[in-house]
């Protein structure tokens, strides 16, 4: 009977953490990234970047609430995030691969959403030390933390019974949304292309988005973790996650600049057609490294938890 109560409490306590990120994932961060780019001009974007890491500490330390952390815990948070900055500076400068992105979508499976959202936002803040800070930082750390968060909301079960089998069910319904998504999408360029000279451009993020909200919103059927379900939700994830909310971003932090396009939807509408190839080439080697290196990863991180009893 208490171990029940126990796994309620954990249960019901999960939960709330996931509202609470929710909300500021959705409503203060975007907020703050916008004031900074309205009122401080972007000029103060590391003032903006540190705001986005203090939202990502408040769900975080809600997973400690009540009780004293242990070491082996802020340890495991701490590793991942080092491992992701240096594997992210490695492939910068070697093999161009995405495995940065990679590593936060494992680990927000892995060690739950709101831990998936501070090791994007913290690893992509101190990657930019390396490759470059600048008024895009806020972003791309609200993009990496938003694959992480989303990850581990989708693929993470709490279970603790079955905790031991490595019982991580993932959702068959994302991945349908998205495809009858895209597929709403070029018949809607096929009846109304309007000024769209190809398909491929603004209706792919729009719709994908959709179609992926639809399908985390709506998930009923699980299937068990594979390298295939794994590999396809990361390509789609980082496509129309990162890529899209990127390609805004180019628009808007290139705005005033000499010789740049105003903010208009003809201007979103030609950036999101130039940065498909590479939106689909940064989520095809992400997704390359998952196919390779995500089931073993998740099983090595599981193991830990187990062993040192680390559970969120």
């Amino acid at each position: 009977m208490r171990k029940s109560y126990d796994v309620t409490r954990y249960e019901l306590a999960a939960k709330k953490r996931r509202i609470v990120t929710a909300l500021l994932i959705f409503i203060p961060m975007p907020l703050t990234i916008w004031a900074g780019i309205v009122f401080l001009d972007d000029s103060k974007y590391m003032l903006v970047s540190i705001l986005l890491l203090f939202y990502t500490l408040v769900p975080f330390f809600m997973v400690f609430e009540k009780r004293k952390p242990k070491a082996r815990e802020l340890v495991l948070i701490a590793m991942m995030t080092a491992l992701t900055v240096c594997a992210q500076m490695f492939f910068h400068v070697t093999i161009p691969v995405q495995m940065g992105s990679a590593l936060i979508i494992i680990s927000g499976i892995a060690l739950g959403p709101e831990a998936g959202f501070l090791i994007g936002a913290m690893a992509r803040f101190l990657c930019n030390f390396y490759e470059g800070q600048g008024p895009w930082t806020p972003w791309q750390m609200f993009c990496w933390g938003l694959l992480g968060f989303l990850a581990g909301l989708i693929f993470n079960k709490v279970d603790l019974e079955k905790l031991k089998s490595r019982d991580f069910k993932i959702i068959l319904g994302p991945v349908l949304c998205i495809i009858f998504a895209l597929i709403a999408a070029y018949v809607s360029y096929l009846i109304i292309p309007g000024e769209d000279k190809t398909f491929f451009g603004w209706r792919l993020y729009a719709f994908g988005a959709a179609g992926l909200l639809a399908g985390i919103l709506l998930q009923r059927k699980r299937l068990p973790v594979d390298n295939l379900t794994l590999t396809i939700f990361t390509f789609f994830s980082v496509f129309i996650i990162y890529g899209g909310l990127m390609n805004i971003c180019a628009m808007v932090t290139a705005a005033g600049l000499p010789g740049s396009e105003p903010i208009s939807f003809e201007t979103i509408r030609v950036i999101y057609i130039a940065g498909a190839p590479y939106d689909a080439y940064h989520a095809g080697t992400a997704a390359l490294c998952i196919f390779i290196f995500g089931n073993a990863m998740i099983r090595k991180l599981e193991r830990i938890k187990i062993k040192y009893g680390i559970y969120r």
